[in-house]
């Protein structure tokens, strides 16, 4: 038992009873140094009986170094290795230097440290300790974090112990307990036990009163002093405060030892592995004698085995690093370097000897580039901006400086902190930087901002960045220019100049010197689109288009596909629009490229919403949502405002539309303002309440250059129109949107404009009705289908002809209810009823018993996905998968995976 720590330690021993039942906890144990948090770190081990227990702590002389605390804790856990999906398997062995690879995404690294704690812990339950997390190299940090907000079912605790009160970031979102002094009972009886004699009642309370409570304080201050000295307090005016006087103590105690032996003990505070045959080697460079290692003397300090060393506490070792002078200091990192070998350590012996340098020394800084190298191809960017951050300073010539310094930025951003990239570039401004590394600094600058916000700032500063790139670097130049023309469509009208501003900067731009790449072609074609208009533009585009989906590699599709789907949309071609989007999504699960995933499937959200597939869109929502809270990419609204508009329920329709219309006027992306629009015409069009609809579809076509937003609005336009007798208006729409189904040829797009022309036809209507449902039936866009059906009944109905018109609406309700489109199957049920044929209402679904996360994973599974493969789309561990699924089946009543198709349809309503 730990004096004064029974609530504590109860809270971590229910911890530890619900990991042998079978769940996974994850807990932050917080507080000052020397407060116990170690104690109780200790206590868990100690308690975990029937469980396996792997520990790590961050030493904060390896912060800089990538994976180090990550692979200490995962070392003993690798047997499991072969178990995990293969880019998981490939991401963990890459990050830990097993094997050569491209860098793996941060995000795939934290679902393959899932995976492996799950595996480990199908043997029996695991505690997984890591103390001193304020220490942790940035990477380990992140994956630590990522695994501990998704721990669920696995029998795995994961338990940090962590210095300071201000919030990590890194682990937010897990449980924390705050551990605070001893009360003053306890904290009086320890300091009873390390005072020799009595002690005045009223010293003794001066002296719990200003530790705090703080055991390490009670235990270490009092050392060494008498009575009177204790009498006259223990320094709590001390301007560093009460760790500075815990530190103050060791010092004490250090300055007590020979030369030699405070030599050793700065060698052994300098060298973090506490590796002894290391440590000697380096004491033997500094001429330390072996008769300084008094083990002890140097007990009040330090813990010494033939193989370890190890000091009694953090503050200890940072007392006697702070207590050597900066040339002593810099003289045992060399030491530490020149024992240390390149072949085995290399990152470690030039960051050794970063700190042994004084002054500018290219060969040091070169040893850095390569380590930041090193650590970039291992996927540990803060790493390798640690490096190049030393080797900026280090670096005597100013132009190699200024190289140095773009290339820290550009490693900055990788690792997630662009406000540092941002300080870095401006102070390359004023270093003698070429014509090349000012157009990297401004393109740099421009793509950080157009991350963050996608809104009006960025395309005028990728515009700049464009024009300086010219003369360097023209590919990069026109794939800038394209970045440019894009954002200006995110931003709308909001940019100055508009989109076509943009374009006409981007038609200056040089020819490609060889054959034009797929991108190339993009951006000469929506160029055209920008200035010359849709009919024009469109052949061009088509042929891009059929670039992309023929020649583009991997990379380049990775980077490209989102904006080519844009294309395929603009062009009512669906087929190509549903390849990208699922290359894009197939590709970012298979190379674990997880911050291109929740773009790619909101790109394939709207093509299944229009296909009718909403039970598939609401699995990919869910997926999509979960991708974007583990990797932080910014959410794209445009699917789920599309397939809430489809749906048909009102008031959640609106909450979506309104919710993410207002996200996005922050930022400035007008593009969202148009999509909510043309959202709202389909749901009020749907709802028959047409003349909201007609409002909101003038507001969406206002814009020719919301793309395929345009498009559709003009189509809920000419229907709204035409139903609140607004002929002029309703021809107009149609007008110019023959102009662009005419150009595109598509039978989606042909059978769309025959359905909207036939409701301002006259006595040829039928003709129109009939061309839109044979074109549109050759194509999977279903609810234009379904659409067509019944406009078509509607109009039969009118000219009364009953019988043939009870068909077309008996098909289209059928469609409709089939999709879960909700308001139209409701106006069809409606006009049904007119014709003299009852319709009964049908509930869509009225699957209620399933939580949404076990809803998500059965759609998943009934589509043939195993648990490794549902773990890894929405960020689970294939045993949390497990948990979920025995729980279904018990709802459902079923056995296996075979019976769950059939299960979940008796679960839906006819």
């Amino acid at each position: 038992m730990i004096r004064g720590r029974g609530a504590e330690q109860e809270r971590l021993e229910r911890l530890l009873g619900d990991v042998r039942e079978g769940r996974s906890r994850a807990l932050v144990v917080a507080g000052e140094a020397g407060v116990g948090k170690s104690a109780l770190l200790e206590h868990v081990a100690d308690a975990a009986s029937g469980c396996r227990v792997v520990r790590a702590t961050g030493v904060q002389a390896e912060a800089e170094l990538a994976f180090a605390t990550l692979h200490q804790l995962c070392a003993p856990l690798l047997g499991h290795l072969d178990a995990l999906p293969g880019p998981q398997s490939d991401a963990l062995r890459t990050a830990f230097g097993l094997q050569d690879g491209p860098a793996p995404d941060r995000f795939l690294l934290g679902l393959a440290v899932l995976g492996l704690l799950a595996e480990a812990a199908s043997e029996g339950p695991l505690v997984c300790l890591v103390d001193d997390a304020q220490w942790l190299d940035h990477a380990s940090a992140q994956v630590l974090g990522f695994v501990a907000r998704r721990l669920a079912t696995e029998s795995v605790a994961l338990v940090f112990g962590r210095r300071g009160a201000e919030p990590d970031p890194t682990l937010a979102g897990i449980p924390e307990m705050a551990v605070g002094g001893l009360p003053a009972a306890d904290a009086q009886a320890l300091l009873d036990s390390v005072v020799r004699g009595p002690l005045d009642p009223r010293v003794r309370d001066r002296i719990v009163a200003e530790t705090r409570g703080n055991p390490l304080a009670i235990l270490e201050l009092p050392r060494g002093l008498t009575h009177a000295q204790l009498a006259a307090g223990l320094g709590a005016d001390h301007p560093g405060g009460l760790t500075a006087r815990i530190e103050d103590s060791f010092r004490r105690r250090l300055d007590r030892l020979s030369p030699g032996q405070r030599r050793l003990a700065l060698v052994a505070a300098t060298e973090p592995l506490g590796d002894a045959a290391l440590l000697w080697r380096a004491a033997e460079v500094l001429r330390v004698s072996p008769d300084a290692a008094d083990p002890a003397a140097l007990s009040d300090l330090l813990r010494w085995t033939t193989t370890r060393v190890s000091f009694r506490h953090p503050l200890a070792r940072s007392a006697v690093y702070r207590s050597a002078g900066v040339e002593e200091r810099r003289e045992v990192h060399h030491a530490l370097a020149t024992v240390t070998d390149p072949a085995v350590d290399a990152d470690r012996r030039a960051w050794h000897l970063a700190q042994a340098t004084a002054g500018p020394d290219e060969d040091v800084a070169a040893e850095l580039e390569r380590s930041a190298a090193h650590a970039q191809a291992r996927g540990g960017y803060a790493a390798a901006a640690a490096f190049l951050d030393r080797a900026t300073v280090l670096t005597p010539d100013p132009a190699a400086r200024a190289s140095r310094a773009l290339a820290a930025a550009e490693a900055h951003d990788l690792a997630g902190d662009p406000d540092e990239a941002l300080r870095l570039l401006a102070a390359t401004q004023a270093a003698p930087l070429t014509g090349a590394q000012a157009a990297r600094v401004d393109l740099l600058r421009a793509e950080i901002v157009h991350a963050r916000s996608r809104g009006d700032d960025a395309p005028p500063l990728l515009l700049h960045a464009a024009r300086r790139l010219e003369p360097f670097d023209v590919p990069l130049a026109r794939d800038t220019y394209l970045e440019a023309l894009a954002a200006a469509q995110f931003a709308g009208r909001a940019v100055a100049g508009g989109v076509l501003g943009v374009a006409e900067a981007a038609r200056r731009a040089p020819s490609p010197a060889g054959p034009p790449r797929a991108r190339d072609l993009l951006l000469d074609a929506m160029t055209l689109l920008a200035t010359d208009g849709y009919p024009a533009a469109a052949p061009r585009l088509a042929r891009a288009l059929e670039e992309f989906r023929a020649t583009t590699t991997d990379e380049d599709a990775l980077r490209w596909d989102w904006l080519a789907c844009r294309v395929a949309s603009l062009l009512w071609d669906h087929e190509a629009w549903t390849e990208l989007a699922d290359r894009t999504v197939r590709l970012a699960r298979g190379t674990g490229a997880l911050r291109a995933l929740p773009v790619g499937l909101a790109f394939q959200l709207a093509p299944r919403v229009l296909a009718g597939e909403l039970d598939a869109v609401a699995s990919l929502s869910e997926e999509m949502d979960a991708a974007a809270d583990a990797t932080g990419v910014v959410h794209l609204p445009y699917g789920s405002m599309l397939q809430a508009a489809w749906r048909g329920r009102e008031a959640e329709a609106t909450a979506t539309i309104e919710s993410s219309v207002e996200a996005s006027r922050a930022r400035g992306e007008g593009m969202v303002l148009i999509a909510g629009h043309t959202a709202r015409a389909i749901l009020y069009n749907g709802l028959g309440r047409h003349d909201l609809a007609l409002a909101a579809g003038e507001r969406a076509s206002a814009n020719e250059d919301a793309l395929a937003w345009y498009n559709w609005a003009l189509v809920e336009l000419v229907e709204a129109a035409v139903r609140c007798r607004e002929h002029d208006r309703a021809r107009d729409g149609l007008e110019r949107l023959a102009e662009r189904t005419a150009a595109s040829g598509t039978d989606w797009a042909l059978g769309v404009e025959a359905r909207s022309r036939a409701l301002v036809a006259g006595d040829d209507a039928e003709t129109h009705h009939r061309e839109a449902i044979s074109r549109l039936r050759r194509t999977p866009v279903r609810v234009d289908l379904a659409r067509a059906h019944l406009l078509y009944g509607e109009w039969l109905r009118r000219a009364r002809r009953r019988l043939d018109a009870r068909h077309e609406l008996r098909t289209a309700y059928d469609l409709f209810c089939s999709m879960g489109l909700e308001a139209f199957a409701e106006r069809a049920r409606q006009e049904l009823e007119a014709t003299g044929e009852t319709a009964r209402r049908r509930a869509v679904d009225a699957r209620t018993e399933l939580t949404k996360r076990e809803a998500q994973i059965v759609r998943l599974a009934r589509d043939g996905l195993s648990n490794p493969e549902i773990g890894t789309r929405l960020f689970l561990s294939p045993r949390t998968v497990e948990y979920h699924l025995h729980k279904v089946f018990a709802k459902l009543g079923i056995a296996s995976r075979t019976e769950l198709a059939r299960a979940l349809d008796r679960s839906s309503t006819p």
